[in-house]
């Protein structure tokens, strides 16, 4: 998956690996085992869930692969451009795009009727 990162991310991956030390060839998160490896998913999710429940949400609402999905799904409701979308995600498939993001008949006749000739 492609993806920007923005100022803000930016200034916060550097506070954190100013934070965290070691160096650039080093993994960004790593494991709380070893530094020699990655953040696993399983820790990941733990520590998604800890944050969802500090500030006040439910844990079972949020997940680690929903985050990925909220950019592109916020990119196809405000464009309605799946291309853009499949690009963003790597699909080789449009199909695949389109079942990852849910679209319906629904959305796709009212993205027509939408759109003027």
């Amino acid at each position: 998956m492609q993806f920007e990162i923005t100022e803000t991310t930016r200034e916060s991956v550097r506070e954190w690996l100013e934070h965290r030390g070691g160096g650039l060839n080093e993994y960004v998160f790593p494991s709380r085992l070893s530094a020699k490896a990655h953040l696993s998913t399983r820790q990941y999710a733990r520590l998604l869930d800890q944050w969802v429940q500090a500030v006040g949400l439910i844990p079972g609402e949020y997940g680690t692969h929903s985050l990925r999905r909220t950019k592109v799904a916020m990119i196809y409701k405000r464009t309605g451009n799946i291309r853009a979308v499949q690009i963003l995600l790597g699909h080789t498939k449009l199909d695949s795009t389109v079942r990852y993001l849910g679209v319906d008949v629904e959305d796709a006749l009212a993205l027509s009727e939408a759109t003027d000739l």
